[in-house]
C-alpha cells in the first residue's frame, strides 16, 4: 500500500512539474516568439525521413505586419467567436458532436449495406470490414486549442491528451492576449508540406508577402487549413473555391483583437 502511494505521489508531483515547464514556457511566449513547435518538429522529422531533407519553410511576422484580411479570413473560417470566448467554444462542441454521431450512423447504415451485398455476392465477411467505409471526423476546436495541440502536444487521439490540451488552453488565453495567440498560430499553422505560418504560405502558393494578399487570397488560405496538404495538392478544388467566396463575403463582419 505504501509503494503504491508513493507512486501515486511522484506521478503528481511529475505531472504538476510538467505543467510547471508548459507555464514556463507559456509565459516566455508574450515576449519572445517560440522558435518552433511540436508539430513542426514532428514534421520536419517525417519530411526528413522520407526525403532526407531536413527542415521547414518558415518566417515569423509580427501581428501589426500580417494582413487584416487573412486575420479576419482565418477567424470567420476557423473560430467566429474567437475575441469572445476564453478558449472553449462549447456550442461549437456540441454542434461537432452531433455531426460526427451523424456520420457515424451514415457510415455504419452504409457499412451494413455494403456487408450485405457483400454476402449477396459470395464475399467473405472481412472483405467487407475492409471496405468499411469510414466516418468523416469533423473538429470543434477553437484557435487557442490548435495553437496549445501544436505548441506541445503530439496528434494522437486520447482522453488524456484531449485533458493537457484543455490545461495547456486555459494557460494560454490566462497568459497571452488574443492578439499575441491569434499572431503565434498565423506564424505557426501548417499551410502545406513542410510551409508553417502566413508568410511562407503566402509566398508559396503566391509568390508575394503575407502582407500582399488580396482578400480572396486570404480566405482561400484560411479555407485549407483544416486540410493544408490536401488542399496542396487540389489546387483547382471546386469546394476550395466555394467556400473561399463564402469566407470572403463573411470577412466584413468579423472583429479582430
Amino acid at each position: 500500500m505504501k509503494v503504491a502511494l508513493r507512486l501515486l505521489g511522484l506521478l503528481l508531483i511529475a505531472a504538476l512539474v510538467l505543467q510547471l515547464y508548459f507555464a514556463g514556457r507559456i509565459a516566455l511566449m508574450a515576449v519572445l516568439p517560440p522558435e518552433s513547435t511540436s508539430f513542426e518538429r514532428s514534421e520536419a522529422w517525417r519530411i526528413a525521413l522520407s526525403t532526407g531533407k531536413l527542415g521547414w519553410r518558415q518566417q515569423w511576422v509580427p501581428y501589426e505586419r500580417l494582413p487584416n484580411s487573412l486575420k479576419r479570413a482565418v477567424i470567420a473560417s476557423e473560430d467566429a467567436s474567437f475575441t469572445e470566448h476564453d478558449g472553449l467554444d462549447i456550442e461549437a462542441l456540441e454542434k461537432a458532436w452531433d455531426k460526427n454521431q451523424k456520420a457515424e450512423q451514415r457510415a455504419a447504415k452504409a457499412a451494413e449495406q455494403a456487408s450485405r451485398g457483400q454476402r449477396k455476392s459470395g464475399a467473405s465477411t472481412p472483405a467487407a470490414a475492409a471496405n468499411k467505409p469510414a466516418a468523416k471526423i469533423v473538429g470543434g476546436s477553437t484557435i487557442t486549442q490548435q495553437l496549445a495541440k501544436n505548441l506541445f502536444l503530439s496528434g494522437e487521439r486520447t482522453l488524456l491528451r484531449k485533458g493537457q490540451e484543455l490545461v495547456l488552453t486555459l494557460m494560454l488565453e490566462s497568459m497571452l492576449s488574443k492578439q499575441r495567440i491569434l499572431e503565434i498560430y498565423l506564424n505557426s499553422v501548417e499551410w502545406g508540406e513542410g510551409v508553417f505560418g502566413a508568410e511562407a504560405a503566402a509566398q508559396h502558393y503566391y509568390r508575394k508577402p503575407a502582407a500582399r494578399l488580396t482578400p480572396y487570397e486570404a480566405a482561400r488560405l484560411a479555407v485549407m487549413l483544416p486540410r493544408p496538404r490536401y488542399f496542396e495538392t487540389r489546387p483547382n478544388s471546386e469546394y476550395l473555391a466555394s467556400r473561399a467566396n463564402t469566407i470572403t463575403a463573411r470577412m466584413g463582419g468579423v472583429d479582430v483583437p
